[in-house]
Parts: C-alpha cells; sequence; structure tokens
C-alpha cells in the first residue's frame, strides 16, 4: 500500500505538473476559446484516456523500449507530429467558417474531439518515458506489487489532469465567450488554434529523447 506521506507529495506534484504549460493543456485551453466548455472537457477526457495507454505500458515496462529504441521512439514521434500539423491544417482551413455552437456540441464532433485527444496523446512517446520516470519516484518497493501501485499513480495522476485540464478549458471558454460573438475575432481564434497546434507539432518532431 503507498504511504499516505509519499500519496499527497504525489497528488501535489501531479497537480503542479498539470498546471504547467504544455501541449496538452495549451489544446485544452484554445478548445475552450474557440469552441466550448463541452468541447473542451470532452477534449480533456480523450487526452486523459490516453493516459491509461502510457501508465499500463510504464507499469508493463514496455515504455523502457522507447527509452532505448531510437527508431521506435521515432517512428511514434513523427506519426505524433504528423497527426498535429494535419489538425493545424485543419484549422486553418476552416478559419473563416463562422462559430457554430450546435455544431460544436453534437454527439459526433465531440466523439471526434475525443478520438483527436486521445490519438494525441498515445502518440507523444515522451509522455511513456515521462510516466516510466515520474511514478516510480512515488513507489514503495516493500508495500506491495510495483506494477499495481503504479497504476494507482496513473489513475490519480489522471484524476488530477481532467479537474486541472476541465477547469482551465472552462476558464478560458469563460473569457472568450464575449469576443467569440465577433466574426472576426473566431477567424483570428481559429488562425490562434492552427498556429499552436503547428508549432507543437514542430516541437515534437524536433524532440529528443
Amino acid at each position: 500500500m503507498i504511504e499516505t506521506t509519499q500519496l499527497l507529495l504525489f497528488i501535489g506534484a501531479s497537480f503542479l505538473l498539470c498546471l504547467a504549460p504544455g501541449p496538452d493543456n495549451i489544446y485544452v485551453l484554445t478548445q475552450g476559446m474557440t469552441k466550448s466548455k463541452k468541447a473542451a472537457i470532452v477534449t480533456t477526457l480523450g487526452l486523459c484516456s490516453g493516459l491509461i495507454i502510457h501508465t499500463s505500458a510504464a507499469a508493463l515496462g514496455i515504455s523502457v523500449i522507447f527509452q532505448t529504441s531510437e527508431l521506435a521512439f521515432n517512428i511514434v514521434k513523427y506519426a505524433g507530429a504528423a497527426y498535429l500539423i494535419y489538425i493545424a491544417y485543419q484549422a486553418f482551413k476552416h478559419r473563416n467558417e463562422a462559430l457554430d455552437l450546435t455544431a460544436q456540441n453534437s454527439s459526433s464532433e465531440l466523439k471526434k474531439l475525443f478520438l483527436k485527444g486521445f490519438i494525441m496523446n498515445i502518440l507523444n512517446p515522451k509522455v511513456s518515458i515521462f510516466f516510466l520516470a515520474f511514478l516510480p519516484q512515488f513507489v514503495n518497493t516493500q508495500a506491495g506489487s510495483v506494477p499495481m501501485q503504479m497504476i494507482i499513480l496513473g489513475i490519480i495522476f489522471m484524476i488530477m489532469t481532467v479537474i486541472v485540464f476541465s477547469s482551465i478549458g472552462v476558464a478560458a471558454n469563460m473569457l472568450s465567450s464575449k469576443l467569440l460573438e465577433k466574426p472576426s475575432i473566431v477567424k483570428y481564434m481559429n488562425i490562434l488554434t492552427s498556429f499552436v497546434l503547428l508549432s507543437l507539432g514542430l516541437k515534437l518532431a524536433l524532440s529528443q529523447r
């Protein structure tokens, strides 16, 4: 069983890590700004679903492959970068379309946002390596199954991420809702979204293990 002190330290560290600017929470921020609160929350759930894969990979030791194999790391890395750049292109392509919150909140659109978030997360090999490096620091080898402890910590991290990212998305939407009533602002928001995604894609493509 994980000690209470270690658990509290982990929760505190996870909260600060979730708040730190990164590709995922920046993407949620732009979803909240350019679409809706629901879109930001669904995107967050998609991203966090990907953490289940990374947690399982770290617990089972699969992440070691990314840490030791440059080829495996690069294949996943470039696939993730290409996907981000593709989404950036789509945002720029539709920059002049009027904002339609009814369409943005439709079940089909929300499913697409969930899937986008999931794919973005699992195609970032650095997340797996991060989990492999981060989770074991809070594991007690004398307190039972190590893989199970890592899975529990991963679930806690995922819950923290859902809370923090959703809050970021909702806050962004509340701050930008008035601005988005102006068509010209919507256009620039879409351009900003495409720029952010393109930057994240290029950053991922140029990243090292």
